[in-house]
């Protein structure tokens, strides 16, 4: 592997270019120095088809020679200012990078106040305005939808934004933090540590169990039995653990399906998630329109101080019950 990050490639490439064009220019000169003589017939080139249709040996329009020496000029002159001829970096000294840069540099100069004026905002606020979720929603569509779909509804392996279970939370600040630090899901493999196949389909009609599914109640009970492996992260009762984004097993939502292949599947080979982080490519500004976005889907759930007013809010404001006599 060390020989394609040598020196010795830098020359290879940049002497095959030059024999390359140098040849295509020689090839074009030898072909088009041979003009027949005034009145002199041209031969044909030894080409017949269909018995009598013939190929002569005319030479190319001086138009079209000339076209063709201008490019292998500018072929040469190109490989001079650009980069073109191994780890040459050409006169302008222009790569793709610094080109990629500059652009982002003048659409934060462009945009970046209209984000910046966002920021301050709190996400349930940000999330009820309807041009800050426009904003949000391209952001979404760029950067987002690839994995969990233009509707944000997810597929296999991608949660679903748009209800109220979450991984990880769906308070504004878990949210947030997902975006700018991203997530790695991991569960292990347990086929061996539960007894092979035997113990695998024991543990399969547990889980399955556990949210209602139909089962065979003699093997779920030997599989609660094993289900202690299990509960470190997905707790005694099978609810999850939002810590550490071990799923909920007692509800009707199952990320990669609830069929006992699908389960035993998970539970065989182990499953291993990862969603990027998104700071370091959108910067803050875009972040907080991006979570608020996302709270505006309807799945998001409030922080636990905003709950709390909300609570009391609604304590308050309920009619006080009759009393009877």
């Amino acid at each position: 592997m060390s020989d394609f990050v040598s020196n010795y490639w830098h020359w290879f490439i940049a002497i095959v270019s030059l024999i390359s064009i140098v040849g295509c220019g020689v090839l074009l000169w030898t072909q088009t120095t041979k003009r027949p003589a005034e009145g002199e017939t041209v031969k044909l080139h030894g080409n017949v088809w269909d018995e009598d249709l013939v190929e002569y040996n005319h030479p190319m329009p001086a138009w079209w020679m000339w076209l063709f020496y201008i490019t292998i000029v500018f072929s040469l002159g190109y490989l001079i200012v650009y980069p073109g001829l191994g780890n040459f970096a050409g006169k302008f000294g222009w790569t793709s990078t610094n080109q990629f840069d500059e652009e982002v540099k003048k659409a934060d100069s462009e945009f970046g106040p209209i984000f910046a004026k966002y920021v301050e905002v709190d996400i349930p606020t940000l999330a009820k305005d309807p041009v800050a979720n426009e904003i949000g929603q391209r952001l979404f569509l760029n950067n987002c939808a690839q994995c969990h779909g233009s509707d944000a509804g997810g597929g296999k392996g991608f949660p679903n934004l748009r209800d109220a279970d979450w991984l990880y939370g769906g308070d504004p600040v878990a949210i947030q933090t997902t975006l700018r630090a991203g997530r790695n899901g991991i569960m292990p493999p347990l086929g061996d540590a539960i007894g092979g196949e035997p113990g695998i389909k024991e543990m399969v009609n547990y889980v399955r169990s556990l949210s209602g599914l139909k089962h065979d109640a003699a093997l779920a009970e030997a599989g609660k039995a094993k289900f202690a492996i299990c509960a470190a992260c997905h707790g005694p009762e099978g609810k999850g653990n939002q810590a550490v984004g071990a799923p909920n097993l007692t509800d009707k939502i199952w990320l990669y399906g609830s069929s006992e292949e699908n389960i035993a599947e998970g539970i065989r080979l182990g499953r291993n998630n990862m969603m990027p982080a998104q700071l370091e490519r959108l910067g803050e500004a875009k972040v907080h329109l991006l979570a608020a976005y996302v709270y505006s889907l309807g799945g998001g759930v409030p922080s636990a101080p905003q709950a709390a007013v909300a609570s009391a809010e609604a304590k308050t404001q309920a009619p006080s019950p009759t009393k009877v006599q």
